[in-house]
């Protein structure tokens, strides 16, 4: 008998006469005129729905959603993602009455309230970076790393430099939409190697500025959760050769309150809302990505971005405005709202001592986890690291045949969503973990017990074999790749057959 997925589908549940409302007789009569119900407008036949009672219903989706991880669920050290917990405060305050309703086609002078949170949510995230001129449209991280060279872009062509500088330099260690995002705003890529230290190499970068550079994009602290010490020479080097610095802001937990990109010498940043400042994310979405820049920058920045235009101290007024040399919008309306909310609840609740709180506990939780788990994993940057930290599995890989790959799968038994895997690509079996600064000293113990039993007490052949308890076992990915199985409940599809998608180590 083949084993299938508990849940069935809504279509298989249903059954003639079960209802989950009853509605009430409708008011217009059976024998009302042509002109109130057209021939026309009368369907055929009743809707072809499931027929359930409510109960079918909610049980149907909640056990559908314990198939999923959250944060909400589970403890989840997803490196360079900073999957922290979202506090319900800002959720509530997010979705008040004139708040979360407002529709973004109202007159300016009906959306004054609206105006002035992201007015201030602009100072906030000026003053958190040190750079003055802010645009809140980004709806993702890499939208704002696009947006922001793209300003770079326009900045150079009104310097009548568009044709010379070309070139975007970026660390080994970058993330992936740093070129990608390079790419599409038309410049050309260089790629620094990778160092022994995890950090940039001063001699390798110099040989590669020179006047056809326009950006140099590093993340700081590094992707291996290294703070980058010598960035005041970097950002002088690119400054001495007229190129700009572009900090790739996705690992800002680490420093908020305790340095800014500014003040280090970077001239352009993003923020990940949905990382740093708690807005939920996940499945695609949804994020917020605004941008930071220096002033001569702000010109360019895409429109509209809100000023205030006047009133009174206790009434101030605001106003849209696209800036004068603008690069045109790169998403509707003010940006992805939603999300800025969360973000501008968040830092009203901590103010700036809580800021500098997280990041501090941030720091302390991976360092503490880093010292847990060095003794079962390889830590090949020895360096206290910054808010998460790169080990390799190389070891087990050698010596019993686990991999990254293995343990990553093997976690998920035990309730734990895996840290990030096989990245930074130049660590051979690499595990980026981030615990960020929510989780408790317990939730940390536990972990790294769970990660020391599976690396030297449990069964390689069990751990290989992993999940075991999962709906969905180990997916074969190639033939995912290859063959997808494009199916669902409106073309027709029963239940999805385990073994189907199960394939053994």
């Amino acid at each position: 008998m083949r084993n299938t997925l508990a849940i069935r589908p809504l279509t298989e549940m249903s059954r003639p006469g079960y209802r989950a409302a009853r509605f009430p007789t409708p008011d217009v009569p059976d024998h009302a005129p042509a002109d109130v119900l057209p021939a026309g407008a009368l369907a055929a036949a009743p809707p072809e729905l499931p027929e359930l009672t409510e109960p079918d219903v909610i049980r149907h989706f909640t056990n559908l959603s314990t198939l999923n991880m959250s944060v909400d669920t589970h403890f989840y050290p997803l490196g360079s993602c900073t999957m922290k917990y979202n506090p319900k405060r800002h959720e509530r305050l997010a979705g008040l009455p004139g708040i979360g309703d407002p529709h973004p086609y109202r007159d300016e002078a009906d959306l004054q309230g609206m105006l002035q949170i992201l007015h201030e949510l602009q100072g906030m995230l000026a003053e958190i970076s040190g750079l003055p001129a802010v645009s809140l449209q980004p709806a993702a991280g890499a939208q704002g790393e696009l947006t922001a060279l793209l300003t770079a872009a326009a900045y150079f062509r009104d310097r009548g430099e568009g044709e010379q500088r070309r070139k975007v330099i970026f660390p080994s260690s970058a993330h992936g939409t740093n070129p990608a995002s390079a790419a599409l705003a038309g410049f050309d890529t260089v790629q620094l190697k990778p160092t022994k230290t995890g950090l940039t190499d001063l001699d390798e970068l110099a040989s590669k500025v020179g006047e056809d550079t326009a950006v140099f994009m590093i993340t700081n602290p590094n992707t291996l959760g290294l703070f980058e010490k010598d960035i005041e020479a970097i950002t002088a080097l690119l400054h001495d050769h007229g190129a700009l610095v572009y900090i790739d802001g996705a690992n800002m937990n680490a420093i908020l309150g305790l340095t800014r990109p500014g003040d280090f010498g970077g001239d352009m940043m993003h923020y990940n809302v949905h990382k740093t400042f708690t807005g939920p994310h996940g499945g695609g979405g949804p994020g917020a990505g605004p941008i930071a820049v220096r002033d001569f920058l702000g010109p360019y920045l895409p429109g509209p971005v809100v000023k205030k235009v006047g009133g009174t101290p206790e009434r101030p007024e605001f106003a849209l405005h696209t800036p004068s040399k603008s690069i045109g919008r790169v998403r509707s309306h003010f940006g992805n709202v939603g999300i800025l909310l969360r973000g501008y609840f968040y830092l009203r609740t901590l103010a700036a001592a809580g800021m500098r709180d997280v990041s501090e506990r941030a720091v302390l939780n991976a360092n503490y986890l880093r010292s847990k788990l060095k003794d079962v994993l390889e830590i090949p940057h020895p360096a206290p690291c910054m808010h998460e930290f790169v080990a390799s599995a190389s070891r087990s890989k050698k010596n019993r045949q686990i991999s990254a790959m293995d343990v990553a799968k093997r976690l998920l038994d035990y309730g734990v969503h895996a840290p990030t895997v096989y990245f930074p690509l130049d660590v051979p079996e690499a595990l980026m973990i981030e615990p960020t600064e929510t989780e408790s000293k317990a939730t940390l113990d536990q972990f790294a017990d769970i990660v020391r039993d599976i690396l030297t007490k449990e069964d390689a052949e069990t751990v290989k074999t992993a999940p075991h308890t999962t709906p969905v076992r180990r997916p074969d990915e190639v033939k995912a790749a290859r063959q997808p199985v494009l199916c669902g409940v409106a073309k027709g599809c029963g239940t999805v057959p385990v073994d189907e998608v199960t394939v053994s180590a």
